[in-house]
Formats: structure tokens, sequence, C-alpha cells
């Protein structure tokens, strides 16, 4: 019997966009997992792995840790830091489930012969920084971690841009009704992008709980990811707000977890990591661009663009690296000035933001299959793991959540 996602509280003071909801586990073949990867097709992530699948690029995730282990990303793991400094560890089953499952989206290469069974992310090649900066809701720990590592985001953003990190992942916020902007995170992200970082967030899973605006995903010179289904379709729990940049899958997506088995889950921190991805391809590409110049790009080669251009629930249209890699080739790279340069080209954000809630769907050629992405429901079990139904997995949110 399924059970019906929630959201609650994770732990540090962002908000991780992607309430989880395990369901029974049910019996799956491991060649059946690349199927029910939609989200490839839908990326056209083929025509974009002719020019590159991400060698050279690193992508931070700052989230609850990463498997190092996991068969699906072995070898594609740097030394990372745990800006937190405490809670659950490996072994654990609150330990590093999140960051996994964004990890798995963002640079899984899959396993096995020839690499053709578990989980294959949108820049298979790209190298996953991982920064802890919360713990798994289902972490004794995280009440603590709360109350004294607040400002671990923060340090955590500027200890990636410091160790080389081209894209840092934030599948996190805080959607809450008294989330407000923090000026360390803000500084710390603009920081980020002096350095030449681009800095993708997760837009919010608050669309049907008043649509509130989620940091960081509003902070300037942020590629906000709201989150469509296999049909481009808006998905309801996606905040609906002025900062959304792009849409990419969050809907029935596929994802890897440390216990070996792979789950299929909801939210827009799997639209962040998805976006994360992509950028990482365009990053390889063309290693010579600006934040600026990718977000741009990203928004100038988006598929099935609303009417007026954008609107709040989709942005400017579906994510298409593959467009955005051929566009980048026209350009020239920019020479980053840190002095007044997240000024120059993001702005300081709007001062009267909109609470436009219309909300409007595209429907484009994806490939079908079977959903999969935030922890909702077990497609797989591998390894001699047998078909027990698997314990309740974190959830997150509030400033601590994850969307």
């Amino acid at each position: 019997m399924t059970r019906t996602p929630t959201r609650r509280a994770a732990v540090l003071g962002v908000l991780l966009a992607a309430s989880l909801a395990l369901l029974p586990s049910t019996t799956a073949y491991a060649d059946g997992i690349r199927a029910q990867q939609w989200a490839l097709d839908a990326m056209h992530t083929q025509q974009a792995w002719r020019t590159t699948k991400g060698g050279g690029i690193t992508v931070a995730v700052l989230d609850t840790g990463v498997d190092d282990q996991h068969p699906d990303l072995a070898g594609n793991i740097l030394p990372g830091k745990d800006m937190v400094g405490f809670g659950a560890h490996r072994g654990e089953r609150a330990w590093a489930r999140h960051g996994t499952a964004m990890a798995g989206i963002i640079a899984g290469h899959g396993h096995g012969a020839g690499r053709g069974d578990g989980v294959l992310g949108i820049a298979p090649e790209a190298k996953i920084l991982p920064v802890r900066v919360i713990l798994e809701d289902g972490d004794s720990a995280r009440t603590r971690a709360r109350s004294t590592r607040g400002n671990a985001l923060a340090e955590g953003i500027r200890w990636a841009a410091d160790h080389g990190a081209d894209v840092i992942n934030l599948s996190l916020g805080d959607d809450s009704k008294s989330a407000h902007p923090e000026p360390a995170e803000d500084a710390a992200v603009q920081y980020a992008l002096k350095k030449g970082a681009v800095v993708v967030a997760s837009a919010g899973n608050g669309g049907e709980k008043g649509d509130h605006i989620s940091y960081p995903a509003a902070y300037p010179g942020v590629i906000a990811a709201a989150a469509v289904d296999r049909y481009g379709t808006h998905a309801s729990f996606s905040t609906r707000r002025w900062y959304a940049t792009v849409s990419a899958p969050g809907v029935d997506v596929v994802i890897a977890d440390p216990d070996d088995r792979y789950y299929e889950g909801w939210g827009t921190s799997a639209a962040s990591a998805f976006v994360s991805g992509a950028v990482a391809l365009i990053k390889a590409a063309h290693p010579g661009l600006s934040p600026a110049q990718i977000k741009k790009l990203l928004e100038d080669t988006a598929r099935n663009a609303p009417d007026g251009g954008r609107d709040d629930s989709r942005g400017f249209g579906f994510i298409d690296p593959a467009a955005a890699i051929k566009a980048s080739g026209r350009l020239k790279g920019e020479v980053l000035h840190a002095a007044a340069y997240g000024r120059k080209y993001f702005g300081a954000g709007p001062d009267a933001p909109r609470d436009d809630h219309a909300a409007s769907g595209w429907v484009g050629p994806v490939a079908g299959g079977a959903g999969v992405v935030l922890l909702a429901a077990a497609v797989l079990l591998w390894r001699g793991r047998g078909t027990e139904a698997p314990p309740r997995g974190p959830r997150r949110r509030s400033r601590d959540d994850r969307d």
C-alpha cells in the first residue's frame, strides 16, 4: 500500500527540495531501470553526448552526503567536506540518502556489463564534490544541527567554490512562511558566481502550500529549477515564483540509494540535479563561459516556452542541453571581474515579486517508461537484497528541507 508523501523539517536552515515517501518495494530487473529513466530522452541527452559527457567538470553536491562506494557512482566522487561534523555515519539508514540520489541524477555511470544496469546520470563523466551541509530528517542529530550549524550552507558554498567546483547544486531550500534571505548565504552565492561557478537550486516544493518564496533559489544569479512530469506539465507541488529559470524532470524519477536499491520519487530537488547535470555538459563543451552566459543560454534554448516567453511555473521552458551546447559555440567566454560581477549581471533581485499562480504545461515527445526520482517507490532490488519493504525514508524541510 502506498504511503502518501508528506513534508517535514530536515535540519539546518535549508529547505530540502525533495520530500520523500517510500512505497512497498516491488521486484524489478536491474536492466529495466534504464528504460524507466524517461528524463534521458526528454532532455535529448544522446544528442548532447555526441559532444561531451561532462568529462573534466566538477559538480559540488551540497546535501546530506554522497555514498562514494555506490556502484553507479564509484570513481566519480571526489574527497569532500562535512560542514556539519556529526550525525549519522556510513551504514546507518539516515545517512547520505538524498545526496546520493542527487549525485546519481547528475553523474551516475551505471554498473555491470557495459555499465548497462543501474542509474545513468545526465553528465556521467563529470566528478561529484560532496559537501554535507544538512542531515537527513531521520537523523536523530538533526535538531542539534539545526540549532548549531545554521551557517553550514553558506560555508559549504564558499568551500565548494574554493575547491574547484564548476557547478554547485543546491537541491534544498526554505519555502516555509517564515523563509527569508540570509545575508551570509546570499554573499556566498555571489562569491561563487564571481569565481565562475554556476549555482543551481530547486525552486521549492510549496506549490500546494502557498507558493512561498524559497531560498537559496531566489538569490540573484541562481538558476532555479521548477519541476514538470514526463508530459511537460507543471508539477502541482513545484513552487510558482518569479525566479523560476527553467523546468526539468521532477516526477517519477529513478534514484539510487546507499542501500543498493533504486527508488522512485518526486520533487524540485531532482529538477535541480538534472539542470546541474545539463550545465556540466555545457561547461565541458565550452569551459570559458561565465555563469551569466550559461544562465542566458538555458533560457534562450529552452523548449516548449510558455506563452509570453516565460511564466512562474516553468520559467523559460524545458531545459535542452543539446540545444544550449550548439548555441554556446557562437559565444566567446567572458573574463570575470570579482568586484561587481554579481551586480552587473544579476542585479539585486526583484523588489516586489509577482504572485502569479497561472500554470501552463507543455507536451513534448519524450520517451515513455516508468518514472523515478526522489525516494518515493522502490522499483528495483539487486545484489541479492530481498523484497521486504524498505524503511520509511528521509523527508526534509523548513529551513532545512529538500525540495
